[in-house]
């Protein structure tokens, strides 16, 4: 009963009918009344019909209270599935292995368990780069202590405390930079006579600036010897390799031991990774058809945070309409009532 109600609702927001009565008709009003007639002895009395009170009219979109719905519950039942298998939040669990990102997480591996003292992987935005960074994270044994910073910013002081709170230590405002890097460092000391390495990870690093860049060649300075006791790892958009490009940065580049840009996937990808999400989220059959899918892949250009969007949306679109199946006519649909705003996002991708 909840997922009748469900889409019914949906597909009254989605598919407005003029035609239906769900437009709100306004009351004509009411006429004047002509002036009473003189009254004559020989008349019966007019008896004149009850003027309606004009009664106001509700969209049926309003009609039904909204319900209080799980997570999941738009549509998973309906298609059989158990989880929303196009999430836009980072999922290891959903992950899908192309080259590309087989590449891209090999070389953060590499850097790792290489102790390479930079590691810089890029790509597009949405191109799943937060995604394998979670996968390595969850990977790492207790051998290495990791502090996670994401979109890191401010000046050398501030960039340091961003630096000390991942690392779960203090860091006063009122502390100079010395007593900061001090602590900074004797952590790093007392970590590597553990047994244990430090790696820092700067997620949406592209919003460093080449001051802040040439901060952290200076923690590498730490290191004595022939032990790594601290890495880096960048994770950005392509203006971050840009920025490390740069002749002015050459010493940072330098120190860069492993790097790759991750790319969009091709059709050939796309045909895989839906259903492979799909499969994780429990179907037992094929939801999207192969023209759907290429469709997806055109608009999208295969950045995989576009076409969970567009997926997603597509699903929702094919649970209104009572389908159990996603064709091309479904997803241009999606695309013509503008639902999905990441289209000049995708055409932009394509651009550059």
């Amino acid at each position: 009963m909840t997922r009748q109600r469900s889409r019914k609702l949906f597909s009254r927001i989605l598919w407005f009918d003029q035609d239906s009565g769900n437009v709100p008709v306004a009351a004509t009003p009411a006429p004047a009344a002509d002036p009473a007639p003189a009254p004559s002895p020989a008349a019966q009395p007019e008896v004149r019909p009850a003027v309606p009170v004009p009664r106001r009219v509700r969209s049926r979109i309003l009609s039904l209270e909204p319900q209080p719905a799980q997570q999941g519950e738009i549509y998973t039942e309906h298609f059989g599935l158990t989880s929303r298998p196009f999430a836009l939040t980072p999922d290891p669990d959903f992950l899908y292995w192309p080259q590309s990102h087989q590449r891209a997480y090999t070389m953060l591996e590499y850097g790792i368990r290489a102790n390479s003292p930079i590691t810089l992987i890029t790509g597009e935005v949405g191109a799943g780069k937060t995604t394998l960074l979670l996968h390595l994270i969850r990977s790492l044994g207790p051998e290495i202590r990791v502090g996670l910073i994401s979109n890191p910013h401010g000046s050398r002081a501030e960039l340091l405390r961003w630096v000390l709170h991942a690392l779960e230590q203090p860091a006063d405002p009122n502390e100079s930079y010395v007593d900061l890097f001090s602590r900074f460092q004797n952590l790093l000391l007392s970590e590597y006579a553990a047994g244990r390495s430090v790696v820092l990870i700067f997620d949406e690093a592209q919003n460093l600036t080449a001051e802040a860049l040439e901060e952290l060649r200076m923690f590498i300075n730490i290191n004595s010897g022939k032990d790594e006791v601290l890495q880096l790892v960048l994770i950005g958009q392509p203006e971050l390799r840009d920025l490390v490009s740069r002749p002015n940065m050459r010493q940072f580049a330098q120190r860069v031991a492993a790097s790759y840009h991750l790319t969009a996937m091709d059709l050939k990808t796309v045909r895989g990774y839906i259903p492979h999400r799909l499969k994780i989220a429990g179907a037992q059959k094929r939801i999207f058809t192969g023209p759907a899918i290429d469709l997806i892949h055109q608009v999208t250009r295969g950045v995989p945070r576009l076409v969970n969007q567009l997926c997603d949306l597509a699903l929702v679109y094919a649970f209104t309409r009572g389908k159990r199946t996603v064709t091309p006519a479904t997803v241009q649909q999606v695309l013509d009532d503008g639902v999905f705003f990441s289209a000049n996002a995708a055409r932009h991708t394509s651009e550059t």
